[in-house]
């Protein structure tokens, strides 16, 4: 059992966000399911609570209500390998969701994403700051992340 496990508060759409995340990545599955009974705010028979991993992390997700909302104060950091995967993972994610700058995006469950190449965070952390300033310089142009084009960049500093 995972010590730290992300809690996601949902108003009725538990069940249906974490199907959707579990097919945006290869490798999730469902560990468990509850449902409610007849006290709590959810319909009798509607799901509760459930956990499932997305690439060996655990989450919870749960039907609360309306009381809370997501926030982009708190995002989910996708370390990507390659432009693909991107590519990919941005075009799933932002379906009938939100682009936002610098690889930042919302899902259509409100839920902050930020799809980041790991080569992003090798090109930023140059020693050079001509080069690294360029790099910050293309990124900020951007929504979703083009390595090429950062590449580009730093080669041009």
């Amino acid at each position: 059992m995972q010590k730290i496990v992300p809690f996601l508060w949902f108003e009725h759409e538990a069940e249906e966000a974490m199907e959707f995340y579990i097919s945006v990545f290869k490798d999730g599955r469902v560990l468990n399911k509850t449902y409610y009974g007849e006290a709590g705010p959810g319909k009798k028979g509607e799901l509760m609570t459930a956990g499932f991993l997305l690439h060996g992390q655990e989450y919870r997700v749960l039907n609360g209500g309306p009381l809370y909302q997501f926030t982009p104060a708190i995002s989910f950091v996708v370390n990507c390998q390659t432009q693909e995967e991107v590519d990919e993972l941005w075009e799933k994610l932002t379906a009938a969701g939100e682009k936002s700058r610098c690889g930042w995006l919302k899902d259509k469950y409100g839920l902050s994403w930020q799809i980041i190449p790991v080569r992003l965070g090798e090109l930023l952390g140059d020693k050079d700051p001509a080069k690294s300033g360029k790099v910050m310089q293309a990124m900020l142009q951007m929504d979703k992340i083009d390595i090429h084009v950062l590449q580009q960049a730093y080669d041009r500093a």
